[in-house]
């Protein structure tokens, strides 16, 4: 049983948050604290698993929270709770420097908070279970362009199923890969910091002009389309790197999955795998269409293991996906595809 401690000013979040975790049969909600003051004294006294922390509160926020919390010998995982202001992307940013584990966004419309509880009882429980990765852990960071590339689209219901691919890819993975999650601006750079704590592979946020190097995450960044071009650099060796777009928003996001995957196959060809996991609306159709036009794989996430299966059904009814795998085979399966990959084109 998980053993949760909720630590927000707001008597309504307390409460919703409390009605929505013990509805999980795997869940206990074990106190409530009104300020960090609070919460670090029931940390103490009732030992919970997981916090999960509001920033903005009276007598002690969740900032000086978390900063006396590392400070406790037991000391719990940390979900931070954010709205979306950009303010509290910074603040997030700032929470996961100071040892909070894991974000979640809140509805703008407080009322609709019950939407994200299957998300966030999966975000609770998956935490637990993946390792975290010892601060300054060594990576192996390798400098060689990209001749393989995999390519992962993403949206509601899916940053848990990122921590659980990312946190098993291989340390030694022979492609790059470029993560598009739609995401509100400024809370990209907060999710790639949260992956580079759980992957063995460096993650960043992209920015134009980055490089693709085989062993490399690169998460795209929120309000931007991400699109690969191929470049020759000034030593005449042709390398992929990274453009963003502020073109018009398409199916309504920006970045947009689909132009990601089509400027990924126009590059990288039968090189290519895709993976689309859960996500809303249709926005990943069309690029695995042009990935297996170029000779490339699609692989899709089964239905039962996603919050929404919109993306993943859009490439389906497309009849370009090559395999729907149960989400814990997704990392051997992108391993599995880029050998025969290069065994293909030696």
């Amino acid at each position: 049983m998980l053993r949760v401690l909720i630590v927000d000013d707001s008597v309504f979040i307390r409460t919703i948050l409390s009605d929505i975790l013990s509805e999980d049969p795997g869940i206990e909600v074990v106190g409530k604290a009104s300020n960090g003051k609070e919460g670090l004294d029931k940390i103490k006294e009732l030992h919970p698993d997981i916090v999960t922390l509001d920033i903005e509160m009276p007598e002690m926020d969740g900032l000086q929270m978390l900063r006396h919390l590392k400070y406790i010998k037991e000391r719990p995982r940390v979900v931070i709770l954010s709205t979306l202001t950009s303010d509290d992307a910074e603040y997030t940013k700032t929470a996961l420097r100071l040892g909070a584990d894991d974000f979640m966004l809140k509805p703008r419309n407080i009322g609709k908070i019950k939407d994200i509880g299957t998300e966030f009882s999966t975000k609770l429980k998956q935490l637990v279970s993946i390792p975290i990765r010892p601060e300054n852990a060594p990576k192996n960071v390798r400098t060689d362009p990209a001749s393989n590339i995999v390519l992962i689209g993403s949206s509601a219901g899916g940053p848990p199923m990122l921590d659980a691919v990312l946190s098993r890819l291989d340390a030694d993975l022979n492609a790059a890969v470029v993560i598009t999650q739609h995401m509100p601006e400024g809370f990209t750079a907060a999710l790639a910091q949260r992956l580079d704590k759980i992957s063995p592979l460096p993650v960043k946020e992209t920015e134009t002009g980055d490089i693709l190097y085989s062993g490399h995450v690169y998460l795209s960044r929120g309000g931007y389309h991400t699109l690969i071009t191929r470049n020759v650099s000034s030593s005449g060796k042709e390398e992929a790197r990274i453009v963003h777009s502020k073109s018009a928003p398409v199916h309504a996001v920006r970045p947009a999955v689909d132009l990601t995957f089509t400027s990924g196959a126009r590059v990288f060809g039968p090189r290519t795998v895709s993976v689309l996991l859960s996500g809303m609306g249709s926005d990943g159709g069309e690029g695995a269409l042009s990935i297996k036009n170029a000779g490339g794989k699609n692989l899709v996430v089964r239905e039962s293991d996603c919050l929404v299966y919109g993306m993943a059904r859009s490439a389906l009814q497309r009849n370009c996906v090559d395999r729907v795998l149960p989400l814990n085979r997704i990392p051997t399966e992108i391993k599995r595809s880029l050998e025969e990959m290069n065994s293909r084109h030696v």
